[in-house]
């Protein structure tokens, strides 16, 4: 059997798992129908990067030629995918309050973030395993993204060295902390991606009691000959045995000759060690309710970024738009907020910012456009987002991001 005759048909038994799925109802405008995932044939799916009019057609895009496991894993969120859905839905209900005849013939995009001007509010959340999606992996993101000057943080879990991506970049990258239960570990990763000129490390903190990923998990099912251990099962051998998306560079090295804690017994005062440890700015990913905004700023954090890991991380239903507002007003502009999940148009991130957020992630979109083209697929997004993004301000009425307050917007009632 060839490797493709074994993704076709594992392909096709995934597709049909996924019309079952609250995730084929999760991105309204996407400009896909069930005859066309049931069939593989293409029809109406863009050939090519310029040919998109939303992120929605990358995703269509990856999902027609990439290894069906690995579309899984993208779109995977926890138990049954309701957190996922509720991500994208959490936008309905603010909406925004536009405003007329205001010189809106200059717009300035970028945002100031400890003490940095950034090109752009739209940054690239952190990743793992890049490489798996398309060859050039990380590579390709970071040259992405220099176009509009999006701000990259890098996974603990990256398929490329930070060294590298610095240099593609042209331009220091963040990144983003796992702490394997262990302060040594975390302490040597901190001070690499210090070394390589980073200037801020984002601790996850949203996964330390584990997941469950059912939708990942019967992708794999799909796969002819899975055994239940990637490692064991003939058709992702080449991938996650020495393959290139096993090779962790950051996480490997750090964890070379050490022994692994259990992160489930991590607390506040891991996060107090690690504060003396990291010398630029130290944020916590994962933060959720203003309970744990407040303690973030209490010990000493620089910000918060508001995430459920794209509704991976724990089944609450609850989305990042809606807990933004109580910690927005729990926080009192005393350290800035960031926001990721279910981003996926212009008018999302000028939500989010109204909201009281100073910047936004994106996940998913920009590895559909990894996934489907590579580093011109990511350049589109990038590309799309952005230029939604500013026809909102103008729409809006106004010509900076600080300009954009509570004001642009309304509740749905």
């Amino acid at each position: 059997m060839t490797k493709a005759t074994t993704v076709a048909g594992s392909r096709r038994q995934f597709l049909k798992f996924l019309v079952g799925s609250p995730l084929i109802t999760m991105a309204p405008g996407a400009s896909w129908g069930l005859e066309e995932l049931l069939g593989g044939q293409g029809d109406g799916l863009i050939t090519s990067p310029d040919q998109a009019l939303n992120v929605f057609d990358f995703e269509a895009a990856a999902r027609k030629v990439m290894n069906p496991a690995h579309f899984a894993y993208i779109a995977t969120g926890s138990d049954d995918d309701a957190t996922v859905v509720a991500n994208r839905e959490g936008y309905s209900k603010f909406v925004i309050h536009p405003r007329r005849l205001v010189d809106v013939s200059r717009i300035d995009p970028s945002v100031q973030l400890f003490g940095m001007r950034l090109g752009s509010p739209i940054f690239l959340a952190p990743t793992s395993g890049q490489k798996g999606w398309n060859p050039d992996g990380e590579m390709a993101v970071a040259k992405a993204a220099i176009a509009h000057d999006n701000t990259m943080i890098l996974s603990t879990l990256t398929t490329t060295a930070i060294e590298e991506v610095t240099a593609a970049r042209t331009a220091p990258v963040w990144f983003q902390l796992y702490p394997n239960g262990s302060l040594s570990i975390s302490r040597k990763l901190i001070q690499r991606a210090e070394a390589a000129g980073s200037p801020v490390v984002a601790m996850t903190v949203d996964q330390l009691a584990g997941r469950n990923r059912e939708t990942d998990e019967r992708a794999r099912r799909t796969i002819p000959g899975y055994t239940g251990v990637r490692e064991e099962s003939p058709a992702c051998k080449g991938c996650h045995t020495g393959g290139q998306n096993t090779r962790r560079p950051m996480a490997s090295a750090a964890a070379a000759g050490e022994v692994r804690g259990d992160d489930s017994k991590l607390t506040w005062d891991f996060v107090r060690q690690l504060r003396d440890i990291v010398k630029g700015k130290f944020i916590l990913k994962g933060i959720m309710t203003p309970e744990d905004a407040e303690l973030s700023v209490q010990y000493g954090l620089d910000g918060v970024l508001v995430s459920n890991h794209g509704g991976r991380s724990v089944a609450t239903g609850y989305s990042t738009i809606e807990a933004l507002p109580a910690i927005t007003q729990a926080v009192g502009g005393r350290v800035p907020i960031i926001m990721d999940g279910g981003i996926r148009r212009g008018t999302d991130v000028f939500k989010a910012l109204a909201l009281g957020a100073s910047a936004v992630c994106i996940g998913r979109p920009y590895l559909w456009g990894l996934g489907s083209f590579g580093q011109p697929g990511v350049a589109k997004v990038l590309e799309i987002l952005q230029r939604e993004f500013e026809l909102i301000m103008k729409q809006a009425g106004v010509t900076s991001i600080p300009a954009i307050t509570a004001s642009h917007y309304v509740t749905r009632r």
